[in-house]
This record gives structure tokens, sequence and C-alpha cells, in this order.
């Protein structure tokens, strides 16, 4: 179930706000379990026992381990769940990947496994293992309560597609919570706006970008549009969604961690990276950068743990080579800023944006390919190789997108929040925002609406992944 359908938006969050608040204080917790194992089993009911298996092992290892009178003893409990839930994840989303190779590499005949993947997996497995690793640490105290364990696992907003939420971040918000009208009323307006986020411009901008992959008149310009628009799609497809997910869980009583803070104003790929997916990047650094040393070790091991964690990086997003030599890429990036060129970038104040998007937006080309060859056709059609000759119908695509190109640009810079900002600071402007406020809240439900019943095309990219 898509978060930004008629069903969810009109049938499913109605029944469980309803649910929620009738339901006593001691209840509250049930509630939301139910809700989100309904969620879960109407997208995935074939891997519901899967996710039951990952919730009971893991709610258990973290008392084992708590109680555990050795440090052997603590370990074991720490490494088990570890082992398990990186096994799932390596038996459900890459298996096919190795087979592939290993019969590329050896010209034996191995038929590929016929597996689907568990939407979340590459998202609950991460958060299971932080709380293990947090436990074993003494970080946070085991949770007894299997429903309020359960309930951080399969939370809905954040399930499918993040922000990757730590039991540490809502550790006592699990047990003790307030949802109080001004956040119920703060949640709805992060709903709409992450609605209109997804809606609005990614749907258009990812329209825009099937047109290109099916195109014969891949000319130079509409390489470059392609570029852009997708690497304006995944932006708001992706922070749409964690803003819907931060919202709904505020109208619950949660404050979940931000996930993207206008990522494209950066002055450097390794302040992109302080911006982008802030929970995927805080969660391996912390995890597992740090635990290899992060930079207090020697040059070249501090060159081999950015590698390791950057290579692990894109293998996340997916199995495939061209997401590994994605991560590969921002890899040697950070290393060239880390040893000299962010030193040289603070003394460029426009060319250093230009660096960042011209490389971000290389990067994303990589990202949607399909295939390695495939990334090579389209990056060398970005400097005029293989590019078609003439696109009568592209001078068509650029007219027809220019407004929401615009739109997207100017979104992404955060302008449209730092006007509201500056109005906000006088006493009648901030009456005024008051005032306007809830009208364009529900003026944009409304037209997200039209869209839904009128639209088909509404795909979310993360679920690749």
């Amino acid at each position: 179930m898509l978060f930004s359908s008629i069903p969810f938006l009109y049938y499913f969050i109605p029944c469980v706000m309803l649910l929620y608040f009738l339901a006593p204080k001691k209840l509250k917790n049930s509630a939301l379990l139910l809700s989100s194992l309904v969620f879960y089993a109407w997208g995935e009911p074939r891997y519901i026992f899967l996710i039951f298996f990952c919730i009971i092992f893991g709610w258990l290892s973290g008392i084992l381990c708590e109680k555990a009178k050795t440090k052997a003893g603590k370990l074991l409990w720490m490494l088990l769940p570890v082992i398990i839930f990186l096994g799932f994840l390596a038996y459900f989303k890459y298996a096919n990947f190795f087979i592939e190779n290993f019969v590329a590499l050896t010209g034996l005949s191995v038929s590929t496994l016929r597996l689907t993947l568990p939407i979340g997996i590459s998202f609950y497995t991460f958060q299971i293992l932080s709380y293990n690793v947090d436990v074993y640490r003494g970080d946070v105290p085991a949770q007894k309560n299997i429903i309020d364990f359960a309930t951080f696992v399969v939370l809905f907003p954040q399930l499918i597609a993040g922000p990757i939420v730590r039991y540490s971040d809502i550790q006592k918000e699990i047990v003790e919570r307030k949802s109080t009208l001004s956040g119920i009323s703060d949640g709805i307006r992060r709903l709409a706006i992450g609605l209109g986020k997804k809606i609005l411009i990614a749907n258009a901008l990812g329209e825009l970008c099937d047109i290109y992959k099916s195109s014969d008149e891949k000319t130079l310009l509409f390489s470059w549009m392609y570029a852009i628009a997708f690497s304006l799609h995944i932006y708001f497809d992706f922070s749409g969604y964690s803003c819907m997910a931060i919202g709904m869980g505020k109208i619950f009583g949660f404050n979940f961690p931000e996930n993207f803070n206008y990522p494209y104003i950066s002055k450097s790929v390794t302040e992109f990276w302080r911006r982008w997916h802030m929970t995927l990047g805080s969660w391996f650094r912390d995890y597992v950068y740090i635990p290899m040393g992060g930079n207090r070790v020697s040059k070249l091991r501090h060159v081999f743990n950015i590698f390791t964690v950057w290579m692990l990086t894109g293998f996340w997003h997916g199995a495939e080579w061209n997401f590994i030599f994605w991560g590969l890429l921002f890899a040697v990036l950070l290393v060239i800023e880390k040893f000299g060129l962010l030193k040289i970038l603070e003394k460029f104040k426009v060319l250093n944006h230009v660096y960042v998007l011209f490389f971000v937006i290389l990067s994303f080309v990589l990202f949607n390919a399909d295939n390695t060859a495939g990334a090579i056709a389209d990056i060398g059609r970005l400097f005029g190789i293989g590019v078609a000759e003439s696109g009568a119908s592209v001078l068509y695509y650029l007219k027809s997108y220019a407004l929401i190109f615009i739109i997207a640009i100017v979104g992404a810079t955060g302008l449209p929040k730092l006007a509201v900002n500056k109005i906000k600071q006088t006493t009648v402007g901030n009456k005024v925002i008051n005032v306007l406020e809830p009208l364009f809240v529900a003026s944009l439900f409304v037209l997200i609406t039209a869209f839904l019943v009128d639209g088909s095309f509404n795909p979310f990219l993360y679920f690749r992944f």
C-alpha cells in the first residue's frame, strides 16, 4: 500500500486514527502494532512470518544479551542477530546477484532463485541490528515488552521507506508519549507537503524520465534534461516519503529524525552526504565506519575504511554493479576532499556548487541505469557520445516540463521555506501565515486527490531497494 494512494489516505489512515485515539492508553501500542501488521500484510502477505521471526528473535536476543553474565555471552547474543538478519538480507536481496556473477565468471550453468524482495527488509533489518548493538554496548536497556518492541520495528509510517529510526531515537516515546493538537496539526501539514513533493513534483519528473528511457531521440539536450530530471525526481520522491513518515509519526506522538536537509545547496560532496538520507549515513558511520577505526587510524587505513563504507552503502541500495560503482564514485570524491580539495573549494563560492551538482547529477545517472553497460551509454551521451543527431520532440518536452523544472529547482533550494520564515518574523506576517496555512494544506489535499483519481503514474522508487 503506497502512502500516495486513495486507499491509504481515505480509508486506512482515518481508520487507524479512529482506532488509536479511541484506544485506552495501555492499548495504544497494540492498536498501532495491529494497524502496522495490516499495512504490511496488505502489500506483502507472503513474508509476514519473516517479519514475525525478526521481531521475536531481535527481542529475545536483546534480553539475553543484557542478562548475559560474561562478555562472551553478551557478544554471542549480539552477533547472532547480526549474522541471521544480514543472512536474510543476503539471501533475499543479493543471492541472485552472486549467482549471476558466479555464472559469468566460471561459465557454469546455475539457475537463479525465484525470489521477490520483502518490502522494507533493508530498513527494518537495520533498525533491529542497531537496537541489538546498542543493547550490547549498554547505550539502551533491552525492551522487555514484546508489544512495545514489535511496534518499534513495524511502525507503519517508517516501515517501508525510512527514515531509519533507531530504538534510541524513540526509546521514551515508545513507552510514554502524548498526541497534542499542535503535534497533529504539524503532522498533517508535513504529510500534505510530503504528498505534494511526491505526487505533484516527483511523479511529473518521473514521467519525463520514463519518456527519455523509451525514446529513440536521445539528443545531448534531452540527455541532460533526463539527468537533471532524475536527480530532482529521486530527491522529491524520497524526501517526500520521509516527510510523510515524519508527519504521520507526529500525529501519533513520535518525533522521527529528519532525513533530508536541502542537499542540493551543498558546497562539497562531504556536505551533500550530511544532508542527503541522513539516517542512513549516520547508521553506517556509527555501526560500520567508527567500529572500523574511522579516521583515528593511519591514512591508508582511513582510505580503506571510507571505500569499504561507501561500497556497502552502494550495495545496500541494490544488487547491481552500477550501485556499487555509484558508492565507490562518492568514496573517491570524499577521499579527494578529505586530503585537500575541501580547502580549495572553500575559496570558490559558485564553482563549489557547480562541482557538487555536476558529480551528483552524474552519479544519479549511474544510479538509475539498468546495468553497467546502460550506465556507460547514459553517461557517454551527457558528453555527446552516441547521441541522436536530431530530436523533433525534445523541444516540446522542454516546453511542457519547463514549469515543473522551475518549481522543483526552487523547491530544492529551500527558498520557499526561507520566505515563509521571513514573513513569520513580523507580527502581521505571522498572523497572515497562520490564516493561510490551513487553507494551503486543505487546497493541497484537494489537488493531490484530483491527481490521484486521474493519474496512473505513481511508483515509489525505493521499493526497488
